[in-house]
């Protein structure tokens, strides 16, 4: 199968980031547009409906939470109701009686008065009118990228999130496999996202930056010897260590609980192999895991790249510039990746 344009999509926790390729087109050409996330449109949606004092009804698919369940948390301490489908509601919490507890009435259709607020990671009518206002007509194909935790009532989805990861590294770490056809299993925002799309192809937001990095040809070149990836983004701050064409280690953890010293110390002991899993987790990060081939002691290069790239400046690492556009890195590994699976 020929990929001959393609829509990609990368759903971060504060912006959604879109490329729009065509085979042939110069990618300095392409359409690009950084637009809010979707979860900081809800968010925006329902703080508007508190500054009319009035109640929401969350209603559509299961989505990222982050900014919108803060914004549901504002709204109930303000003595304001919100009324949200058992769909919705599973954005803000995997078990419902823990969303019951918060305050959220779980229901199926909107209370007189409620202001309805969408839920969904996608939004193609939006992106088709703001397309169709500049005379362009977007891809038929789509990939997107999410950062998903995975379903995991009553255990951590921090580590649930993690034991992904644990399991990629475990099936060897090829780069190809960070790349799904379909939703792998207990992924629910990806498993909902692809009942919106169904031939859309998926990604971990973390990979896909991975992927756009190494579209930069200076972090192509380090990666033939060894290189750490990180990628900073506005929720989550992932490194793998990438050698050829495989990952040989995984580093998560939120970006908010790190200062450039933390990041500095924990990614050089990781590199170095003396950062443990359960640190990382203790710190309220993801964790920490690497192949019994990863090498021991050694100084490999750090490149990074992503929104929160500002936390690794002055730390002498080397930002990754894939196509000029830092920005895109996720979109552009959308397209890699995409192209690489397609392609074969």
């Amino acid at each position: 199968m020929e990929l001959e344009s393609l829509l990609a999509l990368d759903v971060g926790g504060g912006t959604q980031d879109l490329l729009l390729w065509r085979d042939g087109q110069e990618i300095e050409n392409a359409v690009k547009m950084v637009l809010p996330s979707p979860t900081q449109v809800a968010a925006r949606r329902i703080r508007a409906a508190r500054g009319q004092g009035r109640d929401v009804f969350l209603e559509g698919w299961l989505m990222g939470g982050g900014a919108m369940h803060r914004a549901v948390g504002e709204h109930l301490d303000e003595g304001l109701k919100v009324f949200a489908t058992p769909a919705a509601a599973a954005s803000l919490a995997d078990d419902l009686d823990k969303v019951r507890a918060q305050g959220v009435v779980i229901c199926d259709k909107p209370p007189a008065g409620a202001v309805t607020v969408p839920t969904s990671d996608l939004d193609l009518k939006a992106i088709r009118q703001a397309c169709a206002l500049f005379e362009v007509d977007p891809p038929q194909r789509l990939a997107v990228a999410l950062c998903d935790h995975g379903h995991s009532p009553g255990f951590s989805n921090r580590k649930f999130r993690f034991m992904m990861w644990e399991r990629f590294l475990q099936k060897g770490g090829r780069l190809g496999d960070l790349i799904f056809p379909q939703a792998p299993p207990d992924m629910t925002r990806m498993a909902a996202l692809k009942q919106q799309a169904p031939g859309a192809l998926l990604m971990d937001t973390a990979a896909a930056a991975a992927w756009g990095a190494l579209q930069d040809p200076a972090v192509a070149a380090l990666a033939q010897g060894g290189v750490c990836i990180v990628n900073l983004g506005n929720m989550h701050t992932v490194g793998f260590l990438v050698q050829g064409q495989r990952v040989l280690g995984v580093y998560e953890h939120h970006t908010g609980c790190l200062d450039a010293f933390s990041l500095a110390d924990q990614v050089g002991r990781f590199i170095q192999g003396t950062l443990s899993d359960s640190e990382v987790f203790a710190g309220q990060g993801h964790g920490c895991a690497r192949l019994d081939s990863a090498p021991q002691g050694q100084d490999w290069p750090v490149v990074f790249t992503g929104p929160r790239r500002r936390l690794a400046s002055g730390l002498g690492w080397t930002l990754a510039v894939p196509h000029g556009d830092v920005m895109l890195s996720g979109c552009f590994g959308l397209l890699a990746a995409s192209l690489a699976l397609v392609r074969g």
